[in-house]
């Protein structure tokens, strides 16, 4: 069910938070006069890239069928790739089309360069999932790194090395997106006079303040154009991962006479041990393309952030009467406080719903070791099962409200503390948020995938190598399926409400503002120490104790009859 429940989160936030800065910054900073031409552009963009990624996933089937159809077994993560990048050069393609049959005859040098801008996007979108294949893929060095690794060094060189994936994912991935965005900023820049007639409307200073930023929004833009994709391949990690589990508690190999009943009802007898490599393989590729779209619907937070944190200082600026946007400057005491105490926010988030993660699995492990028995039985009880999911839930739940509270309480208290602060807050949420999901997506899925390897090309499922692999997989599940995702609605959320709380605190009365910022910080605090004391495991667990004391008492009675 988490599986499942995760992508629908990352594509929801994604969605609607970039629309929402860019059409911020265009009604705040294009002339009147051309702000609904750029809104109906961008809307355009994105209605037909909807066709446009369906006709890239039926070619895609055709491609598919015709090279892999008549194999008994292939890569499965190639289909993918194709689809992928086929959707992103198609993408490309009718940006520009419809760039052109849209703005060439009233804006003659300026369709090219939007259409330019936004394919820096799409373009992004292809080339990310690349990326994350070379850190996660069971094909890739990295993955490899980690099951050799653990090999001699156990379970602490398999954590050791998978973090070392998540680093260096994280300086390919920064620097694909700092080049993108260094693209579309050089083509938002002017190249000519403006005197030129031959290029008449095709510079983006002539409609707008800050081209460069508009760029940027854009790239984001982009990036979501081919994104029924990038939310199917994203979607294809959980239904496969979930088609494995299906297969496993099913028993279905237990059951007397069931090839006969399958061929009977089907018409094939079935090879349960084929089927089985084929759907852990299978898994391998689904957890390789789950990890593809968390950076780029992380990085389309990141990006859009920027757009929007500057259609704040927009609207600051048109409400301290600013000339120019010399108080922001970066030598300012109040900016570097806000970086250092965005950065601590984010690390702040990463614990705390780790913390959720570790006392709620703590505690159903505990349930299940006190009350269900499996020594008779190859099935737990419905009553039990339920028990198990109703803990998890709970403690989910116990997180998300701590974690939401502390968020919220924070944003306000900034933002009414002082808005320059906020500023520095929202740019070091969005940096040090980008950096620290990419290295936890990247490094729990080399986690994952090394312990397919092991299970699948190694078959040496049960083994120690495969234990050490398995605790790599336990700490990489809450990186890259909780903290990792979860960190992109952070993002957007403070960056969305960050506005209309700035919008509150500067039209509050100074005394009052102060008053409500140490309110609303104190409520904070509170909620950041609740997130750790309020859900950690205490060492005075009596389960902990009654264990330990059956554990004695099992050694002595062993002893006593080995004399």
């Amino acid at each position: 069910a988490g599986d499942s429940v995760g992508p629908t989160a990352d594509g929801f936030e994604t969605y609607g938070v970039t629309g929402v800065a860019l059409i911020t910054f265009i009604l705040l900073a294009v002339l009147p006069a051309f702000q609904w031409t750029f809104i109906v552009w961008i809307f355009a963009m994105r209605i037909v890239m909807i066709p446009t990624s369906i006709l890239s996933w039926k070619i895609n089937t055709w491609i598919t069928k015709g090279v892999f159809g008549k194999n008994s077994h292939f890569d499965f993560e190639h289909p993918l790739t194709i689809l992928v990048w086929l959707t992103s050069l198609l993408c490309v393609a009718v940006s520009y089309v419809v760039s052109y049959f849209m703005l060439a005859n009233d804006f003659p040098g300026l369709w090219w360069k939007l259409a330019t801008i936004i394919s820096c996007g799409t373009l992004a979108a292809a080339i990310i999932p690349e990326l994350t294949r070379v850190f996660t893929s069971t094909r890739s060095a990295h993955c490899h790194e980690v099951v050799n690794a653990t090999t001699e060094g156990g379970a602490g060189l398999t954590i050791l090395s998978g973090l070392v994936a998540g680093n260096f994912s994280c300086f390919w991935k920064g620097l694909t997106l700092a080049t993108l965005m260094l693209i579309a900023y050089v083509v938002s820049m002017p190249i000519v006079t403006v005197a030129d007639p031959t290029m008449a409307g095709g510079m983006l200073g002539q409609y707008m303040g800050y081209p460069a930023i508009f760029a940027f929004g854009l790239v984001a833009f982009g990036m979501l154009g081919m994104g029924p994709v990038t939310i199917a391949v994203d979607s294809y990690g959980p239904v496969a991962d979930n088609a494995q589990s299906v297969f496993e508690l099913s028993t279905i190999e237990q059951m007397p006479g069931i090839a006969e009943e399958v061929q009977r009802d089907f018409g094939f007898t079935p090879d349960f041990e084929v089927g089985k490599l084929l759907l852990e393989d299978n898994d391998g590729a689904g957890n390789t393309f789950k990890a593809t779209a968390k950076p780029v619907l992380i990085g389309t937070a990141v990006v859009g952030a920027t757009t929007m944190i500057f259609s704040l200082i927009l609207m600051l600026k048109g409400h301290f009467g600013w000339t120019d946007l010399s108080a922001l400057s970066i030598v300012d005491p109040r900016i570097i406080l806000g970086l250092l105490m965005g950065g601590a926010v984010v690390y702040w988030f990463a614990g705390a719903s780790r913390q959720a993660v570790t006392t709620g699995a703590y505690r159903a492990v505990d349930y299940i070791k006190r009350n269900i028995k499996l020594s008779d039985s190859d099935r737990a009880s419905a009553e039990d099962s339920n028990a198990v999911v109703k803990i998890c839930t709970k403690y989910a739940q116990h997180g998300m409200v701590n974690i939401f509270a502390v968020v919220f309480s924070l944003t306000l208290a900034f933002a009414f503390f002082d808005a320059i602060f906020f500023v520095g807050y929202l740019i070091s949420i969005a940096m040090f948020g980008l950096y620290m999901a990419i290295n936890m997506a990247n490094a729990g899925g080399c986690w994952d995938n090394a312990k397919k390897i092991v299970e699948v090309e190694l078959k040496q499922k049960g083994s120690e190598l495969h234990a050490a692999t398995v605790i790599g997989d336990i700490v990489g599940d809450p990186f890259k399926d909780t903290s990792s995702v979860a960190l992109n609605p952070i993002i957007k959320f403070t960056t969305l409400f960050g506005i209309l709380a700035v919008e509150i605190a500067v039209n509050t009365p100074h005394t009052l503002s102060i008053v409500l910022g140490c309110i609303f910080f104190a409520i904070g605090l509170v909620c950041v120490l609740r997130s750790f004391y309020g859900m950690r495991i205490s060492t005075l667990h009596p389960q902990a104790h009654i264990d330990a004391n059956e554990r004695r008492d099992a050694e002595a009675a062993a002893t006593e009859n080995a004399a």
